[in-house]
């Protein structure tokens, strides 16, 4: 469930920034109420995707695929450019995600560590 999760925190995130576009700066207000919306979805999701998966996959797989995803509709509806540069720079970060969720999956049953001072 907490990958469902996961991916519904990245479907909002992607519709909250892509309503940003769509206010042009808060200036219309349909898209500008939706990306707060949208943004306190995605955020609830991502939370509730953190009681399973380590945050550092979580929020790595969450801000990845949004860029990978924000850069396709970029590109298909509003005609910004892609380059070679930003190609390889999305790799590198497919693949840091890859590799952070294969490391972090060695240490899944470990409990969290919590600093706490004063006691």
């Amino acid at each position: 469930m907490h990958w469902l999760y996961l991916g519904l925190a990245i479907v909002f995130e992607v519709a909250g920034t892509l309503n940003m576009k769509l206010s042009e700066g808060f200036s219309k207000p349909l898209p500008s109420v939706l990306l707060v919306v949208f943004y306190i979805c995605s955020l609830s999701f991502l939370t509730l995707s953190l009681k399973q998966i380590e945050i550092s996959v979580a929020y790595a797989i969450w801000s990845g695929l949004g860029i990978l995803i924000i850069t396709l509709i970029g590109y298909m509806f509003f005609a910004e450019q892609i380059n070679g540069l930003k190609v390889f720079s999305i790799l590198l970060i497919i693949a840091g995600v890859v590799l952070l969720n294969l490391s972090g999956s060695a240490h899944a049953q470990e409990q969290p560590r919590i600093h706490q001072s004063g006691n």
